[in-house]
């Protein structure tokens, strides 16, 4: 995924150019703790709080999403911020994107059925990755 060069919304520190680069260079979707011991490879010095503080403000400006996938699972992070879906395997836990657009009719289909106003949707597929298949 390319990095825009445009300016962060908010104080941009070593320590959260390093988090937001370790959460864009991944593929993984890693968990905060993952990216934190990521992140402390390369900034020996940082701690655990500081990497969730930054994590928190990236989300909250939309610089990374924040993926709740599953109960009882942490949070996972992406860097690509664009309209895509998820797929989880149910025995690794591993977590992959997924570039599949719905049909624009089904967004209508569910308003009609629920009473809801919808304005978007997050749909995580449910399976076997290929290593536990």
């Amino acid at each position: 995924m390319a990095v825009t060069a445009e300016p962060l919304p908010f104080r941009q520190t070593p320590q959260r150019t390093a988090v937001l680069e370790a959460v864009r260079h991944a593929d993984d979707h890693p968990t905060a703790l993952e990216i934190y011991r990521r992140v402390r490879a390369v900034r020996s010095g940082i701690g655990f709080a500081t990497v969730y503080r930054a994590l928190n403000l990236l989300v909250e400006h939309g610089e990374i999403l924040e993926l709740q996938v599953g109960e009882d699972t942490a949070a996972r992070y992406d860097g690509n911020v664009a309209s895509h879906d998820h797929i989880r395997c149910t025995a690794c836990g591993a977590i992959g994107d997924v570039h599949l657009d719905l049909e624009p009719a089904a967004s209508r289909r569910v308003a009609a059925a629920t009473g809801y106003a919808v304005d978007g949707y997050e749909l995580t597929f449910l399976g076997r990755c290929p290593g536990c298949a």
